[in-house]
């Protein structure tokens, strides 16, 4: 079965483009600050946490970009099928710093091993069968995504109420995002879904930021 792609009108491409521009240069931007301010503070294996955390963060905004923008159907259903991986991925590398740096006891392994269990599975999913169970990965990104209510306690003893508070605002844009993403009626509807992950993506980056205790 082959994938849908979806159409859009010049203005909404131009509104999607703009936002991926924004998203792709601020994440640049921001990995290497984030990483120069942490290499003199951090022991190594927290900077291969933040690096992970990076990568992901980098990738997310760029596979986007490229499937978005990219109007040859030969490259289109691949990147889709990465764009929709990388999702997966993402979320995984973002809880990364704080199961490594601030969660150092058995809960931050649990909920590593989870999320990335959880993204293993995703991207196997969307990888190579990407028309299959297409609203249950709707259902796992959003359970990945809170996967940190199920160790709120030992986080709230590890971080800051306004880290933590940071972490469920960002989980909120998300989450209401997903909204105008399946609004395939709504104008625009792409493009504010993207808005939101800028919005969800920057509460999280400066979450990792106080985090890793660089602000």
């Amino acid at each position: 079965m082959s994938i849908a792609i979806p159409h859009y009108t010049f203005g909404e491409k131009l509104a999607d483009g703009l936002i991926h521009a924004i998203g792709v240069t601020a994440s640049l931007i921001g990995a290497v600050v984030l990483l120069a301010l942490a290499a003199g503070r951090q022991p190594p294996h927290a900077l291969v946490s933040l690096s992970v955390y990076c990568t992901g963060l980098v990738a997310v905004f760029a596979i986007s970009a490229a499937y978005h923008l990219v109007s040859d159907p030969r490259y289109k259903a691949p990147l889709r099928r990465l764009d929709h991986a990388a999702i997966f991925v993402k979320i995984a590398a973002t809880y990364t710093p704080f199961a490594v740096v601030r969660m150092t006891g058995w809960e931050g392994t649990a909920l590593l091993a989870l999320v990335w269990s959880v993204a293993a599975f995703g991207l196997v999913l969307k990888l190579f069968f990407p028309t299959r169970l297409v609203a249950t990965s709707y259902v796992l990104y959003l359970a990945q995504g809170w996967a940190v209510l199920l160790a709120i306690n030992p986080l709230l003893a590890a971080v800051s109420t306004w880290t933590l508070a940071l972490l469920g605002i960002g989980g909120v844009f998300y989450t209401v995002g997903v909204i105008f993403h399946l609004w395939r009626r709504l104008r625009y509807h792409n493009a504010i879904w993207h808005g939101f992950v800028v919005c969800g993506s920057s509460c999280h980056y400066v979450a990792v930021l106080q985090a890793a205790a660089i602000v």
